[in-house]
Formats: C-alpha cells, structure tokens, sequence
C-alpha cells in the first residue's frame, strides 16, 4: 500500500465528513441515515427495474432517482475505503490543472481533485440537481467554495487539463458518443481519468447499465484510437489515458 497523501488523509478518517454532510442535507439524524444507507442500493435497484427505460435516461437520473442514488453512493463510498482511496491516489498522481469532474455523484473525486496541489479549480457537474446542491454544500463545510465550481448548466467551450468520469460511462445510451466528446473537450496533453461496468449484475442488481456488446465493442475501439493509455500501480478499475493528438483515420465517425 502506497502512503497516505497528506493533502487527502481526512478522506481515511471519515470521508470527508461524508456522513455528516448526508445528514445535514438530508435532515436525518445518525440512526435514521444508517438505515436509509443499508436499503439504499436495493431501492435504486427496484426503481430501475421498474421505472427506467434507456430513451428516457437522461430524464430517469435528472427527476426520478432523487435522493436514492446518493445513498446508494455513499454506502458504496462509506464501504471501499481503501478502494475508494486508490482512485484518490490515482487523481494525486495525474490530475493537473482545470478538472471536469464529469457526473460527479457525492462529490468525493472533486473534493479529492481540489486537495491536490497541481489542481487550480475543479468544475463539479452532474445531471442529478440534487447531486449538485450536495457538492454546494459540501464545498461550503470543507471551505473548497473557491475550488470547486457547481454550475447549473454545462460549461460549454471550456478546455479541460484533466477530465475525471466515475461510475458513469454503463449508464449512458450512448458512452461512444461521450468518449468522443471528452477527446473533444481535452486540451492537446490532457489526461482521462475514467471506468467503466458493462454489466447489469450477476443477479440482475444493476438494470440500467448498458451491457449491449456491439456498442461496448465501438466504446472499446474508439477509446483505443483516441486515447493512449498511461500505466499506474493501483489495483483497480479505474484508468488513466493521455489524450491523442490526433484521431485515427478507423474512428472517423460514419
């Protein structure tokens, strides 16, 4: 196990104040909040099977998964320290610059990406309003307002040093034509920090991530010509790609 950054070590204390913040926000006392984190992935589960439908995905994220989602999260996060962790070590050691941390979720990969001392601003967006009136607060109690920025609406016509995109990509119709786009919004030397989890779940505890194979077929391709691969220790799913200069010529879109 590599050290501790310094700048990140409140993460292995308590998150960043992860439980407190969750409690605050959503007005439940400790007690109330540990039960709603214990059900939280098995009531997304449900809603997905019951309510999601990939032509209204965007809509499913943005107005029906309310609070759910950022329990099923924060059980996730509060459960992988160490994993979670890693991925934080993984931001210490190539996130530079102005970061888009793209899809953010509860906010612990920005608030991780603002602590870093090549980082100079994060830029925090999510679908999800609630996700980013959470991040306000958040940055609010960590005193980050300055570092990382919530907007409302999409900053479009920004180039981005570092591009972060965690538990993202499986749940988007379309994640070639995402990954096109991050190439796109990249500066010419800029880092992807990305996963992926093509997979609805051995019993099916997922059903709103994509699992189509021609589609993870081109997502592949197209990641393999646009971005080159940068290697690092960390036992993980996550991955660091440095951006092409140039697309290549079997990733011209048809």
């Amino acid at each position: 196990m590599s050290p501790i950054p310094p700048a990140l070590s409140r993460y292995w204390q308590n998150a960043f104040d992860l439980e407190a913040h969750l409690a605050s926000f959503l007005g439940l006392d400790g007690a109330d909040l540990q039960q709603k984190l214990k059900a939280g992935q098995q009531q997304l589960a449900e809603l997905g099977r019951r309510d999601f439908r990939w032509d209204q995905a965007d809509q499913f994220y943005r107005d029906q998964v309310g609070s759910t989602y950022l329990l099923d999260l924060a059980a996730w996060h509060l459960s992988s320290t160490d994993y979670i962790g890693n991925t934080l070590r993984l931001l210490v050691d190539h996130a530079r610059g102005l970061v888009l941390d793209f899809g953010g979720g509860i906010g612990t990969h920005a608030i991780g990406a603002a602590l870093c001392p090549a980082v100079e601003q994060v830029i925090f967006w999510d679908l999800n309003p609630i996700h980013r009136q959470l991040m306000k607060l958040r940055a609010e109690k960590l005193d980050l307002t300055e570092r990382i920025w919530c907007p409302d609406t999409f900053p479009a016509g920004i180039p981005f040093d570092t591009l972060v995109c965690f538990d993202v990509m499986e749940h988007l119709p379309n994640p070639v034509g995402q990954l096109r786009q991050f190439h796109d919004w990249l500066k010419p030397e800029g880092k992807l920090v990305i996963n992926w989890y093509f997979f609805k779940g051995f019993q099916g505890e997922f059903p709103f991530h994509l699992d189509d194979p021609q589609v993870i077929e081109e997502f592949f391709r197209v990641l393999q010509s646009r971005f080159l691969e940068v290697f690092h220790p960390y036992l993980i799913t996550s991955r660091c790609y440095r951006k092409w200069p140039e697309t290549a010529a079997e990733d011209k879109p048809q």
